[in-house]
């Protein structure tokens, strides 16, 4: 059976495992990333941690799991590294897409007509120069492919797919380039940045590794995700983690911008292959998981695996509803000034009813999410797959089907991304088509709506009006667009 190396950088961990031709994933290493958090907003990573974690990881897997015939890199997306290339050494930390440090150079550069997020790397990059104190042509701007790749090839490769350059800020619309007028706005030498390639393409020999063998994909985490699921050339997944991504194939004719569309989605470059890019629409619910977790720092519930079982304790949330907007709201509202909380509260509001408002909550976002995605692309959708750690939940994902109206098909590997990057390298390689991808779907469980559609309609206007109660709660901050 033929097997490929997949490396899984995500926001606070590395995993490296080998996926054969059937999607089967074995001989799984992983270990956490140190994040760092020195000031309110700045969220950094140790780029030569990530690198040397990868490389060990790998060794590791390969030395239970035995040679790979290919290899395929996944990672956080616009997580910003800037080096020397002479040394290869990080001139600074790495900025985490998370960070927000730039969040006023973002501000000041639309009043010179430039539009960036400071969750895209462009401004980061320029930070990262800055504290540098050198000329940029002097230094190298990576994201956390370019940066394994430019290490896994011991610097003969430094590239960046289209799934990745993409979400800089930095590229032009056709992903051909990189834009010449935001690099001069920024004051950013062309030198710096990697040749943009093909997600799904030869790239060359890992030669840090035994064997030396081929990188033949690299690409973003959430585009890993939805190939893992088997979506390749139509579908959706929502992947419920920290916070939660939805994914869904749009096909191949350009969006004549990179600016957020009026659904509250935005265009996503999903892979390439042969310069023919797949794009997507994509959307995002800031936060999910976290909820979950924070129900545990509360003390409210023990382990996260615990939120299930009470909340199928009680036959209803007794009224409460919960809204999950701890850092604002994300697609479609996009108010970064609007803030969670529990409505509806009485005095005989139980422990139960608040954890099952947190998974109901989670669970509407969900659903608002495929309801702008859908709205996007002018179609309905029949099935929704999901990945992530909420999808181990049987019964937010039940109330996922029911509010969304959806058969929620689940992940039997819970981290699809690293099985998309796997199987992503097995098509580069020639061990795989994209038609025998597509049949490698196989749920672990499958949930369908239980809710009339007049109840699932009495739902959703209570939670519309629940919703409204959390916007604008930091008027200043729902002012801010970006």
């Amino acid at each position: 059976m033929v097997k490929a190396l997949a490396i899984d950088v995500g926001s606070s961990s590395i995993r490296t495992a080998l996926v054969d031709e059937r999607g089967v994933v074995s001989y799984v290493h992983q270990r956490p990333l140190h994040v760092a958090t020195p000031s309110p907003g700045y969220v950094e990573l140790d780029a030569a941690e990530i690198v040397n974690s990868a490389l060990e990881l790998a060794a590791l897997t390969l030395g239970d799991g035995g040679a790979c015939a290919c290899v395929g890199v996944t990672n956080q997306r616009a997580t910003t590294i800037v080096f020397d290339p002479a040394t290869g050494v990080a001139v600074g930390p790495a900025l985490s897409w998370q960070d927000l440090r730039t969040v006023i150079d973002c501000l000041v550069l639309q009043g010179e007509g430039l539009r960036l997020a400071p969750n895209q790397s462009a401004t980061k990059v320029r930070w990262l120069v800055e504290q540098a104190q050198r000329p940029s042509r002097e230094l190298r701007f990576a994201t956390i492919e370019t940066w394994l790749v430019w290490h896994l090839s011991q610097g003969a490769s430094f590239v960046s797919d289209r799934s990745n350059a993409g979400v800089t800020g930095l590229v032009n619309t056709t992903l051909d380039g990189w834009d010449e007028r935001t690099l001069s706005l920024l004051a950013l030498d062309p030198m710096m940045l990697p040749e943009i390639v093909d997600t799904i393409c030869h790239v060359g020999p890992a030669t840090a590794l035994p064997g030396a063998p081929p990188i033949t994909a690299i690409v973003g985490d959430q585009s890993a995700s939805l190939f893992g699921q088997s979506c390749v050339r139509t579908g959706a997944k929502v992947t419920f983690g920290t916070g939660a991504m939805l994914d869904l194939v749009h096909g191949d004719h350009s969006p004549p911008t990179l600016a957020r569309y009026p659904s509250g989605c935005y265009p996503v470059a999903l892979r390439s292959r042969d310069g023919v890019v797949t794009w997507g629409v994509e959307g995002i619910v800031f936060s999910a998981g976290s909820c979950v977790e924070w129900l545990v720092d509360l003390g409210l519930i023990g382990e996260v695996a615990e939120s299930e079982s009470l909340a199928t304790s009680v036959p209803d949330t007794a009224g409460v509803a919960f809204v999950p907007a701890f850092s604002g709201l994300g697609t479609p509202e996009w108010d970064f000034g609007a803030r969670g909380g529990f409505f509806g509260l009485t005095r005989g509001s139980s422990r139960a009813h608040l954890v099952r408002a947190v998974l109901e909550g989670v669970a509407h976002r969900g659903a608002d999410l495929l309801d702008a995605a859908q709205r996007e692309v002018g179609a309905t959708l029949h099935e929704l797959h999901v990945d992530g750690g909420m999808s181990a939940n049987r019964f937010f994902v039940q109330r996922l089907a029911d509010f969304s109206g959806h058969v929620v098909s689940v992940s039997s590997e819970r981290e699809a991304t690293t099985r998309g990057a796997g199987l992503m390298a097995l098509v580069g390689a020639g061990h795989l088509t994209l038609e025998e991808v597509e049949t490698l779907w196989s749920p672990a469980f499958v949930a369908t709506p239980a809710l009339s559609d007049q109840h699932r309609l009495l739902a959703r206007e209570a939670w519309a009006a629940s919703l409204a109660k959390a916007r604008r709660t930091i008027p200043e901050l729902s002012d801010v667009s970006f």
